[in-house]
């Protein structure tokens, strides 16, 4: 993807439509920015994927005995977000959830990337 397509995206986060409701006034309709998810068979919750995050926050979750874990990239304007849980049905499993596309190149390019890559399941939506 390039930078391009990253304003694009940017642009279609916030959408202007004309609410029928409010008379025709100007609305403002954020779109989804797009996810993914990785399950990835693991000793520890969160993997060294290349990217520096910053914990913001971790809640209980209903029905598994694990929390999750959510973190914001650390570089200066991107806007990228994961969720990391571990599975309640198979604790070995970690579930990452990514949502955006990073605004900058990889931080640490790493030799383990495939590895990881080889334990992981990838879903997209």
């Amino acid at each position: 993807m390039d930078d391009h397509d990253d304003e694009l995206e940017e642009e279609s986060s916030l959408k202007k439509i004309k609410s029928e409701v409010s008379g025709g006034k100007l609305k403002k309709k954020k779109t989804r920015k797009r996810r993914f998810a990785f399950e990835t068979r693991s000793q520890v919750d969160v993997l060294d994927d290349g990217y520096r995050w910053r914990k913001y926050g971790q809640k209980a979750v209903k029905n598994n005995k694990f929390p999750r874990s959510y973190y914001k990239c650390s570089n200066e304007g991107c806007k990228v977000k994961k969720q990391i849980q571990r599975l309640t049905k198979d604790e070995e499993v970690v579930l990452t959830t990514y949502e955006g596309v990073h605004s900058h190149p990889i931080e640490k390019p790493h030799d383990s990337f495939q590895n990881i890559l080889t334990h992981m399941h990838i879903y997209s939506s």
